[in-house]
């Protein structure tokens, strides 16, 4: 055999070796935990025969412990990119039956390589947790690999897309460029977040737990927040990130992909014209709403689990992606709170980097009230909202459908905070407060005076009801700019959408803002 034969044999031996990762073992007892492997990962995100790999024979330098004699197949993490659905996408993804996915120096700078070509490139990124965390042996350089990944999500937030995919532990340092990525996906049962384990906090503190309850799928997508999606399994979640990834642009200098479902944009719908109840304490589902209006109905939701008292979702509209904020009246009567304001704030952030407009549709008594709600900064979570529709300058329709109170009504992106169109249902109530407050407030010395201050009361609360809970002295000011049938709501979102298609805002030169966080 010749020297050129010698030679591409050796490469299809090499590629072999590493194609094989952690062995048949390794790869089994990956299996046995209903988990796919990190290649196998790749292959369902990646259209067929798209991927490239970059950098499979990387080596670790560490000398010390017995490190030199130990052999990590592609360092423990496989990197390249390939096209989804027909687009460039750039992906890593931590092998876990290789050192338990370890990260140390030179897995780092595999990441960091593919990180810095999709920031280059103008494409998203997605990232498969299943690691570890840092590799002992390698001590600050794997520290110091994790303060590399850092450094580059915060350069590409707001540039590109950053999807994180948790397939299996994440502690210690690794949560955290996870939690600064854009989307967080976990799967359940067998994917894991926290900053220190069970063994840890037993010791510590005392306190017993497991790793489900610590840091589980359904904890972060129900409790902390951390986590916008929890999947029944791997393919599952990899679906789900390529469904994200259809209403997404590149890049914040390109428009959102157009996807047409076949949807006439002048649909109509009578339901909606009694879907409000005539009891203004009875609540209805505020996602009936959106799948009538929306194309075919279909909506993709984050943190569908998390502060349900506030609805976020892509959608389309005629054919273009939106991204939708909605009080849910099913849930603490839609009032805000410090929860649903971080949730609504992060989303209409996202929305405004990548271009993708703004629809709000409000139904809000107010704040929610209490000192739980007082003591943990409920004025510095709300100042969130308000703030990021001001900074927002995509375009931005508001639709009111009943009750629209107070703070609120500016928090839910009203006219004076810069929405671009503000539409109202009849049944809209626009008011500094609700009847019964006001008329106690504004008559209380008439009722307390009066033969039957019961009555009384009735009679104020009507009178300021007929007078102030509709959307016309909004309108007469200005601050609604149409008052429309429920049913014809749907072609007059896509009408001022459409109107709104050129629109151009900006804003004063600065560094930053300095954000209430």
């Amino acid at each position: 055999m010749g020297t050129t034969a010698n030679k591409l044999k050796e490469l299809r031996e090499r590629e072999e070796k590493e194609l094989a990762m952690g062995g048949e073992k390794q790869l089994q007892i990956q299996h046995d935990r209903d988990k796919l492997s990190a290649r196998e990962r790749l292959d369902l995100l990646f259209d067929p025969g798209s991927f490239r790999e970059l950098d499979m024979f990387v080596r670790h330098r560490c000398t010390d412990f017995d490190m030199p004699k130990t052999y990590i197949p592609g360092e423990g993490v496989v990197t390249g990119h390939g096209t989804v659905n027909g687009r460039l996408v750039y992906a890593f993804s931590q092998d876990f039956t290789c050192m338990a996915g370890t990260l140390g120096e030179m897995h780092a700078k595999k990441i960091c390589k593919v990180m810095d070509l999709a920031l280059r490139t103008g494409s998203p990124i997605v990232g498969f947790n299943d690691s570890g965390g840092a590799r002992i042996q390698e001590g600050v350089d794997s520290l110091s690999g994790y303060g590399d990944i850092f450094y580059r999500n915060s350069c590409a937030s707001g540039v590109i897309p950053q999807i994180s995919a948790i397939m299996g532990p994440t502690a210690g340092g690794a949560v955290y460029s996870p939690a600064m990525t854009d989307w967080v996906f976990m799967t359940k049962k067998s994917s894991h977040m926290f900053i220190t384990g069970p063994a840890v906090i037993k010791t510590a503190i005392g306190e017993d737990i497991s790793f489900e309850d610590l840091g589980g799928a359904m904890v972060h997508n129900t409790k902390s927040g951390v986590a916008h999606f929890a999947c029944d399994s791997d393919a599952q979640c990899i679906e789900r990130i390529k469904e994200l990834l259809t209403y997404l642009p590149p890049n914040n200098m390109e428009d959102p992909p157009v996807l047409d479902l076949g949807d006439d944009p002048n649909r109509t719908d009578p339901m909606l014209d009694t879907i409000i109840p005539d009891n203004p304490r009875a609540y209805y589902e505020m996602k009936d709403i959106i799948y009538s209006i929306v194309d075919k109905g279909q909506i993709f939701e984050p943190h569908e689990h998390y502060a349900k008292n506030i609805v976020i979702c892509f959608a389309r509209f005629n054919a273009r992606p939106v991204g939708i904020i909605a009080n849910q009246p099913k849930y603490l009567a839609g009032c805000l709170d410090i929860n649903a304001s971080d949730k609504a704030t992060r989303f209409i952030r996202f929305c405004d980097a990548f271009n993708i407009p703004l629809l709000t549709i409000v139904d809000v008594p107010g704040y929610l009230p209490g000192s739980n709600q007082e003591w943990g900064g409920i004025i510095r979570h709300g100042a969130k909202l308000l703030w990021c529709y001001s900074e927002a300058t995509v375009p931005k329709v508001t639709l009111i459908t009943r009750k629209d109170y107070g703070g609120a009504f500016l928090a839910m992106c009203g006219k004076p905070l810069g929405s671009d169109y503000v539409l109202a249902w009849p049944t809209a109530e626009i008011a500094v407060m609700g009847a019964e407050q006001a008329a106690e407030i504004v008559h209380r010395k008439e009722i307390k005076g009066a033969s039957d201050p019961k009555a009384k009361r009735e009679e104020k609360i009507a009178e300021y009801r007929n007078h102030f809970s509709n959307p016309y002295i909004a309108a007469s000011r200005g601050f609604v700019d149409a008052v429309i049938l429920p049913q014809d709501t749907r072609p007059r979102i896509i009408d001022a959408l459409e109107m709104l298609t050129t629109k151009r805002e900006t804003r004063p030169a600065k560094k930053h803002g300095n954000i209430p966080v």
